[in-house]
């Protein structure tokens, strides 16, 4: 413990890591652009420099706390000194403000407000380079970028793709894929964690946001929207509404208003996954083969096998994701003439992941080769759209989701958070469903924040060995040590965004710990207050396997060979 003199006030500090981190911790708002404090220390941008009592300068986000020390943070040559970078950034960044995605969510514009400039006096040299398209879930747009490198950390130490890097030097470096490819040429796992970090408009989630209101306006379109668990405590932050509230029924009512035909609960779908996951699980436990069994619900992971241990695709679940199950559900059901009623079905899936914009144009999740998920769209996007809409959203009733598919248990609804899907499929393998059972399910180690944990639960003479990861950079650390033998799992949970859906690259961008704290609880008390907390005991699945699912099981659950 040691204590340090902020602007004339003593400030103890314990454990923190740089002088950034006590500045604010006493209370101040320090400028930055490039610190984030799941990354390492990169100290380019220089908008949290301070002075000490002799004058000197530095970047507190890269120095050391020490006890004694004299620190003053909005001296007059420390104010000069942030406005100049700041107008100097924008110097070289593309000015369409009014236009850009980004607009009024933007790090360097509220920087610039608060910086108090009001005119840049360079003119900016920088070459306009072009867009870049080409990937399904994001849009790079070079020209906004402000090189402060905060994609680039998060790609390379959180996800460890390393998809993204700097190129060339000075005023001519940039941020881009190696050897100027497309993003779609490079390892991308779609995940969307780069646009959560990135500042600005640089990145930005590729919208569908038109062709839905354009299937809206069809009146001989019927339109279907899912919505996952995440999304549910998220969009109230954008509202002003207590964060990771669940505002589930606000939802659904404001989905109806906008011309939603009908509107479901992901957490249906995610119950018909643990069915069918825990079945595949247990005949590869009796088989003896392709162990460990390896999720199939996060695409982005799922593109990460793929890509980085091809030989262990085998492992990989058949079954589809949730959104995918739903999708290839209602799709089947308005295929018959009676229900179809002369309209043609349109299914928007509602998600807080970019990566299952890429799922949905997946040939192996097709039916029949045929797109079951039309278009995806995040919560950001959703968020967007209620705003365009101009309907109140906080001043909403709840509403419940349409029938036939419109509920969900609680263990569909922990899908959110990491460990939920393996909570889920615990809770499917007891025959009990006491509050105790439950409650020791819980607490056996699948909760918790930790990018990797380990279980082990006895089951019918066995004990199971149960992985649990977040973050694609843990994910590959686990799999380094199953395939040297290090490791042996029966099952293996991954989820590409740390802590979950609940930070996935569709959510709304700069939540601290507290809002994802308070994410995660929300699913967990969305959990706790329904009633039905095992997926085999949702009342809607049994009719679902002995009616519309009958003979079509693997047809219409699992992806198809291609």
């Amino acid at each position: 413990m040691g204590f340090m003199t902020i602007d004339g006030r003593k400030v103890e500090f314990t454990d923190e890591r740089n002088v950034l981190s006590v500045i604010r911790k006493a209370g101040i708002s320090l400028p930055t652009l490039c610190y984030h404090s799941e990354v390492s220390t990169f100290g380019a941008c220089r908008l949290c420099t301070v002075e000490d009592d002799r004058g000197r300068t530095f970047a507190s986000c890269s120095e050391e706390p020490r006890d004694g020390m004299v620190i003053f943070t909005n001296t007059g040559r420390i104010k000069k000194h942030r406005k100049l970078i700041v107008e100097l950034l924008l110097a070289a960044h593309c000015r369409d403000c009014t236009t850009c995605v980004k607009s009024g969510e933007c790090v360097l514009q509220e920087l610039a407000h608060r910086m108090g400039v009001t005119n840049v006096r360079f003119q900016n040299t920088r070459e306009i380079r072009p867009v870049d398209n080409s990937s399904p879930s994001i849009v790079r747009d070079p020209n906004k970028c402000i090189l402060c490198g905060d994609c680039v950390r998060a790609c390379e130490e959180i996800q460890g793709i390393g998809a993204l890097g700097f190129a060339f030097r000075g005023t001519d470096a940039m941020v881009m894929p190696a050897f100027n490819k497309t993003i779609a040429e490079t390892d991308c796992v779609n995940c969307g964690q780069c646009r959560i970090y990135c500042p600005t408009g640089a990145i930005s989630i590729r919208t569908n946001v038109d062709e839905v209101w354009d299937a809206i306006a069809d009146k001989d379109v019927r339109v279907v929207a899912q919505i996952a668990p995440a999304v549910r405590v998220a969009v109230g932050d954008a509202f002003n509404l207590t964060k990771g509230r669940s505002v589930m029924g606000k939802i659904v009512n404001v989905l109806h208003r906008m011309g939603f035909d009908e509107v479901y609960d992901t957490a249906f779908s995610a119950d018909l996954t643990v069915m069918e996951e825990s079945e595949e699980f247990l005949e590869r436990i009796e088989e003896g083969e392709n162990l460990p069994l390896l999720t199939s619900c996060c695409p982005a992971w799922v593109k990460f096998v793929h890509d980085q241990y091809p030989e262990y695709v085998k492992n990989i679940s058949s079954c589809r994701s949730p959104q995918g199950m739903f999708s290839a559900v209602v799709k089947e059901f308005y295929r018959h003439p009676k229900n179809a009623n002369g309209k043609k079905t349109i299914m928007v899936s509602i998600m807080p992941c970019t990566a299952k914009k890429m799922e949905a144009n997946r040939p192996n999740s097709y039916t029949k080769g045929k797109k079951d998920t039309d278009l995806v769209i995040t919560t950001t996007e959703l968020i967007r759209m209620i705003r365009n809409s101009g309907i109140e959203f906080e001043t909403l009733d709840p509403e419940a989701c349409d029938m036939p598919f419109g509920f969900g248990s609680g263990g569909g609804m922990i899908f959110g958070v990491t460990g939920g899907v393996t909570e889920a499929v615990l809770r499917r393998l007891t025959d009990e469903h006491d509050k105790a059972t439950l409650d020791a399910i819980a607490e056996c180690g699948v909760r918790g924040e930790d990018g990797i944990k380990e279980v082990t639960v006895p089951y019918n003479g066995t004990d199971l060995k149960i992985c649990i990861v977040s973050g694609l950079a843990n994910a590959r650390d686990v799999m380094e040590r199953v395939k040297k033998g290090e490791a042996d799992y029966h099952f293996i949970e991954v989820m590409a965004c740390r802590r979950g859906c609940i930070m996935g690259g569709g959510q709304p961008t700069r939540a601290g710990d507290r809002t994802k704290n308070a994410r995660e609880r929300g699913l967990y008390n969305a959990d706790n207050i329904t009633i039905i907390k095992k997926s085999d005991e949702n009342p809607l699945i049994a009719p679902l396997y002995d009616g519309l699912l009958k003979g079509k099981v693997h047809q219409l659950l699992h992806n198809q060979e291609t």
